[in-house]
C-alpha cells in the first residue's frame, strides 16, 4: 500500500465509522466524477494518466453499480466486501503512475491523494449489517 494510504488509514482508524451507506454511496459517485473529468484534463498533457484516470474511475464506477447500497443498481457485490474492494481499490489508484510509467510526472500528485481519499473514506464508513469491528470500538464500550 501506498505511503499516503497508509498514513490515511493510521489517522483515521481510531475516528468512529460515522459515514453513512448513503453519503458512502454520494462519494463514490464523486470520485467517479472527478476520475473522468481528471482523464478529460490529462489528455492532452498526459495520455498515460488520462487512461489511469478512466480506469480507475470505470472501475469505482462498476463496484459502485454492483454494490448492495443505495446507488447501487445491481446488488451483486455486498456492502461489507464492498468495503475490501474499495481497499483494494485504493491501492490501484496510488499505484496506476507506478504500473503506467508516468510516476515522475505532477499527475501522480492525484492519484496519490484519490488513494488516502478512498482509504479514508472505507475507515470511516458504518456498516450497519452487523456489529462494530473491536478496533473501531470505543474504550468504554470494550470495557463493558
Amino acid at each position: 500500500m501506498a505511503m499516503l494510504n497508509s498514513l490515511a488509514k493510521m489517522v483515521t482508524k481510531p475516528l468512529p465509522r460515522s459515514i453513512s451507506p448513503k453519503a458512502h454511496s454520494i462519494v463514490d459517485f464523486i470520485t467517479v466524477g472527478t476520475f473522468l473529468a481528471a482523464a478529460a484534463l490529462f489528455w492532452r498533457r498526459n495520455k498515460r494518466a488520462a487512461v489511469g484516470a478512466l480506469v480507475c474511475g470505470g472501475a469505482d464506477l462498476l463496484v459502485s453499480l454492483l454494490t448492495d447500497y443505495p446507488g447501487g443498481m445491481h446488488r451483486t457485490i455486498n456492502y461489507r466486501t464492498h468495503r475490501e474492494i474499495d481497499m483494494g481499490l485504493a491501492a490501484m489508484f496510488a499505484t496506476i503512475p507506478d504500473f503506467l510509467a508516468f510516476k515522475d510526472d505532477k499527475e501522480r500528485m492525484f492519484f496519490l491523494l484519490q488513494g488516502a481519499v478512498m482509504t479514508a473514506l472505507s475507515e470511516t464508513t458504518w456498516f450497519p449489517e452487523g456489529e462494530r469491528p473491536a478496533e473501531k470500538q470505543s474504550i468504554h464500550t470494550q470495557a463493558a
